[in-house]
């Protein structure tokens, strides 16, 4: 009897033990429904497609950009960075993941960055929360990707969803997951458009070596793709969130941004602001063939490095090229002819505004030519707060605090992109920066913006607010920050005239997110200006000043008809929209409109405060009309702004 029982409780143990065992062989997902034929041959054309884009990016370098900010829980504002990251690269696939960084200035020069070559490491390695914020952003880089190496029937199963409008793009949607779980398998969603098989967005995660509990290994991803080209779609942007909201307050999340471009990079031309033409037996008497005096061909030498300088930088991928007509033409010189005019400012050569295509918030000079980061625009909230910045820049150029002239000798900017930052200094010193910052307040006290000062000196109190919560996002690659060492303004006076932070004031704008202004186009590196809806604040939450927002676009599919208007027409006006503040809704690069150019002495046909051209009654009709301190102000003055 007792040898019974033995047997028996041994039988027990071994049948349990085997099913435990059998158990951990099932799948751990649902079974998916069976796929009709079409909806199984769209899947074959995604699968054949991928394979496609894998060899499209291998023959490009693009940068990629990706901006980092931990989070915490917040009572009034829902949740708000405690710290951020950030870095830039020129990734090659040619030959793997591989990237060259580029190395902020300071950093150790090693000839050439070498060893500088970094082994995209793995994703279980550096895609961790952990107390000490730390990240290896290229990890973001492989979202790009579903699967670069094992996407096909044998490693995933595909459940059809339904279908779907992604701006002007059907798609077909599918839940996706692996068959059986392993490391680095996806696990989530995608979305397939209808008439190539491109896979155009997906949203998930990956998977760890276990499923139960990924999160440890990997962050929740959307990663989208445009496209550039006829019949090319390309990866552009990934958002990346990870919260808890467990009531704890220190619980630790982030948000982040990974941003690609740069995919056709081409040496720049420059064509001469003086027409010249070749008349038989006609004599020259332009002031080309006069000999040049000694300050003027000073100023050549100045010019001369400038251009060299500005080529260096738009063939790195670092500077927009122009537009004609776009938004540097229409919005920001116009602002600079705003200022120049009651001024009294005369230069030699006409002053020029340009778009640095990173997210961090500098500005500078380069001769005659003023430089404004992407995220700097994207995040001042008026033309007034605009302004002063461009006030800034403009007296460094009429104080003569120009670049080094040794860029004349062009071979001295022959380096390695990744080597800008530290091989092109077009820093000011302490010094002009506080003098230039004293002449721009005469210059703001003399323009058509010197009754909305104290509106343009809440963007300063706002950053003064973040910025020890906002290093990264505050520290210069190539220009001056707009913070002094210890973290006041250079342009603390106009901070002074603000009115003070007030969260519960939902007509006060005294930053906006990341990317609530500008565009970039991932293929040729343009950038255009958006457009959003007016939207008003309903709550504090909706401000998320200098923040990282979720990305969205309204996809279209390339038409090289919208790109440049028809020979003997003229530029269509500016989308009349002012940037959403809550969540800027963003748009293909190549269907922007581009504004009509203003006459000089006027206010810009499309600025940032108003984002429309002459008239507020041309603006969408489903827009929600903004708080009065938020709605579109006219430079002019000639038009009242829009009643609630």
């Amino acid at each position: 009897m007792t040898f019974r029982k033995i047997s028996l409780a041994f039988l027990f143990i071994i049948l349990s033990v085997a099913c435990a065992h059998a158990k951990k062989k099932e799948p751990k997902y649902a079974l998916a429904h069976q796929l009709t034929p079409e909806q199984a041959a769209l899947v074959e054309k995604a699968i054949g497609r991928e394979k496609v884009l894998i060899g499209n990016i291998q023959k490009r370098t693009p940068l990629v950009e990706t901006y980092i900010q931990n989070t915490r829980p917040d009572q009034k504002l829902y949740q708000v960075p405690v710290s951020d990251e950030y870095t830039l690269s020129r990734i090659d696939f040619g030959k793997g993941f591989f990237d060259d960084a580029y190395q902020p200035r300071g950093a150790a020069n090693h000839g050439f960055f070498k060893d500088s070559l970094a082994s995209i490491a793995s994703l279980t390695k550096m895609l961790k929360l952990d107390t000490h914020f730390t990240y290896n952003p290229l990890g973001f880089t492989e979202m790009m990707f579903v699967d670069p190496h094992s996407f096909d029937n044998q490693h995933y199963v595909f459940s059809y969803v339904r279908r779907e409008f992604l701006g002007g793009v059907r798609t077909w949607v599918y839940d996706v997951h692996p068959k059986v779980a392993g490391m680095g398998r996806f696990y989530g969603r995608i979305w397939v458009e209808d008439e190539d098989g491109n896979i155009v967005r997906f949203n998930g995660t990956y998977t760890g070596p276990r499923s139960e509990d990924d999160s440890r290994y990997f962050f929740h991803f959307d990663s989208w793709r445009m496209n550039v080209q006829p019949g090319i779609w390309l990866p552009v942007a990934v958002y990346v969130e990870e919260t808890s909201r467990t009531g704890a307050e220190k619980a630790v999340g982030l948000k982040a941004q990974t941003h690609f471009w740069g995919y056709s990079l081409k040496l720049p031309t420059r064509e001469s602001e003086n027409v010249s033409m070749k008349v038989e037996d006609a004599v020259d008497k332009s002031d080309d063939s006069q000999d040049v005096g000694p300050l003027q061909a000073t100023r050549a030498w100045v010019t001369q490095a400038e251009n060299n300088v500005i080529d260096r930088l738009v063939e790195a991928g670092l500077v927009a090229p122009l537009t004609p007509g776009g938004y540097e033409n229409t919005v920001l010189d116009q602002i600079v002819i705003n200022l120049q005019v009651p001024n009294n400012l005369v230069f030699t050569d006409q002053v020029h505004t340009r778009v640095l295509l990173t997210d961090t918030v500098e500005a500078t000079t380069v001769g005659n030519t003023i430089l404004i980061s992407k995220g700097l625009i994207d995040t001042l909230p008026s033309e007034e707060a605009i302004a002063s910045v461009v006030s800034m820049e403009l007296a460094h150029i009429a104080m003569g605090h120009h670049i080094d002239t040794r860029y004349a000798f062009n071979d001295r900017l022959m380096f390695p992109d990744e080597a800008t930052f530290q091989r092109i200094d077009m820093y000011h010193t302490d010094h002009d920066n506080a003098e230039a910052a004293k002449r721009a307040m005469e210059y703001l006290g003399n323009s058509m913006y010197k009754d909305k000062l104290p509106s343009a000196g809440l963007y300063y109190a706002q950053l003064v607010d973040r910025e020890k919560e906002l290093k990264a996002l505050n520290t210069p690659r190539l220009g001056d920050s707009l913070l002094r060492a210890d973290g006041t303004p250079w342009m603390a006076d106009l901070q002074k005239m603000a009115p003070k932070l007030n969260w519960d004031d939902l007509t006060q704008r005294a930053a906006l997110p990341l990317g609530s202004w500008l565009k970039t186009d991932p293929w040729d590196d343009r950038v255009h200006q958006l457009n959003a809806k007016i939207y008003a604040y309903m709550n504090p939450r909706d401000k998320m000043p200098l923040e990282v927002t979720p990305i969205f676009f309204k996809l279209q599919r390339y038409d090289a008809s919208r790109l440049t208007p028809p020979a003997g027409t003229s530029a269509p006006a500016a989308a009349t929209a002012q940037p959403d503040a809550a969540q800027p809704e963003t748009s293909q690069p190549d269907a922007a409109q581009p504004a009509a150019q203003p006459e000089p002495g006027t206010a810009p046909a499309s600025s940032p405060e108003s984002g429309t051209a002459a008239s507020p009654s041309s603006a969408p009709a489903d827009a929600q009309p903004a708080t009065p301190d938020a709605a579109p102000q006219q430079s002019t003055g000639t038009s009242q702004p829009p009643t609630q």
